[in-house]
């Protein structure tokens, strides 16, 4: 498969969505970030820092930036002034001044990057407490791949002077892998090591793929110490970052490669794919059974909190619209109370409410109410009751159903607390893709974090499989604040509950990507999102802005992915390489004497995709031109057509079928 045909362009009336709502959900413009080039040294500035650090086409860095957070570890983007860009084919210089603030408090600061045709890049930055000033971080903070240092050397330099040979974690490090850094020195590709000097503060490093970045961050301040904590006002600090090169005869990276896909063996089975239920979603969820019901999940993750008013009235109308949809209701039980009899007697009440609608739940998660909140390392875990306890006054409760735990919030968190998998039958987890960052490349960059999020919860697990979600762009909980940032704006932004690109392509996208890296990874489940509201498949009005779908209603994009990936599920799975796993997503399953294979362009830039050993194939894809379409129609993707080739579209998801 090489090139393909020529597809007409779907006609649009003049009420159309934008390009933008199309692919991202929103209207909210986004800046083109500046290229910075010293020789073979390149940069982009973005918001007043930088990212995609480069030597001869090789990273060195993921990103360096001077940010500033609040209380809640909100980030502020900051007011940028006075900003100057120096150019000459020897260097660049960069300076300006910036304001990071609220209607409470205020932080100053001037910032200055410079960079050599030798590599050397220096990032400075002085700032001064406007007013007293609560914060968590503010600072500089560095990032290195995690996709291409994971398990790789690198040389430490302590504040202390000591230099000690170390390695960075390949399986997900649970708290701070290094401590105390001045330095690191590493080898970014063979006949180039890099070094990053970090002066000002004490720094220390978290392993952000817990979070699913894919990054190491290095960071400014200690967790060990107070937080948040207090700038007086007038207090002023000064800190830099260093970037110098070793290069001995370094070849350039490659550039420009046409993506290829290799179909191999048949390995495992695709997960059963479920869907969330927050009940807070439930009027709207039944009054859109007509547009849900040709989705078909496997099963319904269904949250029980006593704190939020759930009850068994509740419980009935949830498992009610599960078995509508011909899903198998799962029950995600908080458990509140924190003495271990008290919370054995709210678990023994909740299994007699299921007992009086005749146990419907297959599987029941159990967590205590004090694991969704984050306990920072060295901090004390709150009271809580044990684990062991729990699951078995869950199993006792609710004869029958097979028992799991873990986290109902973040990867996090799991790899933190680790359940005693022997009382279990099932581990679980979440994600959300806006925890650190809001903008696109940062959303798209974390899926590969997943496949280190798997093979790091299959060590956890053991022997126990384990489930993952219900996950999505949005933060559904917030461990480490009050709750998950509003979004009334219809932005970008982290910690984001409703994320406007879950109605958009890049929401269908990033949804088949995800489900394939934890089909791969052996996950037994992977639940995704929800029906409607904020992580829904199909619209619903709700308090914020959804442009197209308010006046026209109907699907989302990822509706159509769901539905597909719902039919595949515990169909044999054959694998898949992809030479650049970061543009496209892949999953390729047996069905019947044929195989189905589902591809995702994980850009805003047309690609062209090349499959090796899949044979003549049948096709349809959902691209911007088809997104009206896709709000109407929902078995758009049943209709294929011949196919020479695949070129994909911005953000564009395809379904391929071939006979053998």
């Amino acid at each position: 498969m090489s090139a393909a045909p020529s597809r007409p362009a779907e006609a649009h009336s003049s009420g159309a969505p934008s390009l933008a709502v199309r692919l991202y959900g929103t209207e909210e413009p986004v800046a083109t970030p500046r290229r910075l080039t010293a020789g073979p040294l390149t940069a982009e500035l973005e918001a007043g820092n930088l990212r995609y650090i480069r030597f001869h086409g090789h990273e060195l860095l993921r990103a360096v930036s001077f940010i500033v957070r609040d209380r809640n570890w909100g980030t502020y983007n900051p007011e940028i002034r006075d900003l100057t860009v120096e150019e000459s084919p020897d260097g660049f210089h960069v300076s300006y001044e910036a304001t990071a603030s609220d209607a409470r408090q205020g932080f100053r600061y001037r910032a200055r990057i410079t960079g050599g045709r030798d590599g050397r890049l220096a990032f400075e930055a002085e700032g001064e407490a406007l007013t007293d000033f609560d914060t968590n971080r503010t600072g500089f903070v560095v990032l290195h791949s995690g996709e291409g240092v994971a398990g790789r050397p690198v040389r430490v330099e302590h504040v202390d002077g000591r230099v000690v040979d170390s390695a960075f974690p390949d399986l997900i490090d649970p708290v701070q892998p290094m401590m105390n850094l001045r330095a690191l020195t590493h080898e970014a590709a063979p006949g180039l090591a890099v070094t990053c000097r970090m002066e000002g503060d004490t720094f220390e490093m978290e392993d952000q793929r817990n979070w699913t970045d894919a990054s190491f961050k290095t960071y400014v301040r200690p967790l060990a110490l107070p937080w948040p904590y207090r700038l007086a006002a007038g207090t002023t600090l000064a800190q830099a970052v260093t970037v110098t090169v070793e290069d001995r005869g370094v070849r350039p990276a490659p550039s420009g490669a046409a993506v290829t896909l290799r179909l191999g063996a048949e390995s495992g089975r695709v997960p059963r794919l479920g869907l969330g239920l927050d009940p807070a979603d439930l009027d709207d969820a039944e009054a859109a059974r007509g547009l849900l019901a040709d989705l078909a999940p496997a099963y319904l993750v269904c949250r029980h909190d006593p704190r939020a008013g759930h009850d068994g009235r509740t419980l009935a109308r949830v498992v009610a619209l599960a078995r509508a949809l011909g899903a198998e209701p799962w029950l995600e039980a908080v458990v509140v109370a924190v003495e271990l009899a008290e919370a054995e007697q709210e678990i023994a009440a909740l299994g007699r409410v299921a007992a009086a609608m005749g146990q419907p739940f297959a599987i029941v998660l159990v967590s205590p109410a004090p694991d969704l909140t984050c306990t920072l390392p060295g901090s004390p875990w709150p009271p809580c009751p044990p684990l062991e306890g729990l699951y078995r006054a869950a199993r006792a409760a609710f004869p029958g159903s097979r028992i799991g735990g873990g986290m109902f919030s973040y990867f996090t968190e799991l790899n933190r607390k680790r359940p005693p998998r022997d009382e279990l039958d099932f581990v679980t987890f979440t994600t959300s893709a806006v925890v650190h960052a809001g903008d696109d490349r940062s959303v798209m960059e974390g899926l590969g974090a997943l496949p280190f999020i798997a093979a790091s919860a299959r060590a956890i697990a053991g022997d126990t499989p384990y489930v993952v979600g219900p996950s999505a762009i949005g933060m559904r909980d917030n461990p480490y604040g009050d709750a998950p940032m509003p979004n009334p704006g219809n932005i970008r932004q982290a910690m984001s509950f409703n994320d406007p690109r879950q109605r958009g392509l890049l929401g269908a996208a990033w949804s088949l990507a995800y489900f394939a890296h934890f089909a791969r990874g052996g996950a037994a489940a992977v639940a995704l999102g929800g029906l409607v509201g904020a992580f829904g498949a199909v619209h619903a009005r709700r308090p914020w802005p959804a442009p197209f779908f308010d006046e026209a209603g109907g699907r989302y994009p990822v509706f159509h992915v769901l539905r597909g990936l719902a039919r595949l599920g515990h169909a044999p799975m054959i694998e898949v390489a992809v030479s650049s796993p970061s543009l496209v997503g892949a999953l390729c399953a047996r069905r019947g004497e044929g195989r189905e294979l589902w591809l995702a362009n994980l850009g805003p830039e047309p690609r062209e995709v090349a499959i090796e050993g899949f044979g003549p194939a049948r096709g349809a894809i959902l691209e911007a031109e088809r997104f009206g379409a896709a709000a109407t129609h929902p078995q758009l993707l049943d209709r294929l057509e011949p196919l020479s080739g695949v070129a994909l579209g911005p953000y564009a998801v395809a379904r391929l079928v071939a006979d053998s």
